[in-house]
């Protein structure tokens, strides 16, 4: 799942935002938002912030994908179910888990060596 940094330009003017509002009005910072722009996949929080700042969909901030956005809208609504019924979670949390599950083991296992490499040690 790619962000798409031209639908979100996009989105961002035909609300006449640029993009620094969006990013200012979203809470994510210029760094973080060419971050996640470059990764093949992207945090939940920062993804959910800039949707709901835009006022659409998390799925619609993705390259268009049919297939896969396809798939990824039950799972956001699915999130959104699991964290309403249960108020102390939260979606990013939930969203997250359930992308990360729908992934094979060994996808799991690699994205985790990945990160765990990433991580500054104390």
């Amino acid at each position: 799942m790619r962000l798409s940094a031209k639908r979100i330009r996009e989105l961002a003017a035909s609300r006449g935002l640029s993009l620094s509002a969006l990013l200012q009005e979203a809470g994510v910072s210029r760094t973080a938002y060419y971050s996640l722009a470059r990764r093949e996949s992207a945090f939940p929080k920062s993804v959910s912030r800039l949707a709901d700042t835009l006022g659409v969909r998390e799925t619609d901030l993705f390259e268009s994908v049919p297939a896969r956005k396809d798939e990824l809208d039950p799972v956001v609504a699915e999130a959104r179910r699991i964290s309403a019924k249960h108020p102390g979670i939260e979606f990013e949390n939930v969203w997250h888990t359930l992308l990360v599950l729908r992934e094979t083991p060994l996808a799991r296992l690699q994205g985790s060596l990945r990160r765990g490499r990433a991580a500054p040690l104390w």
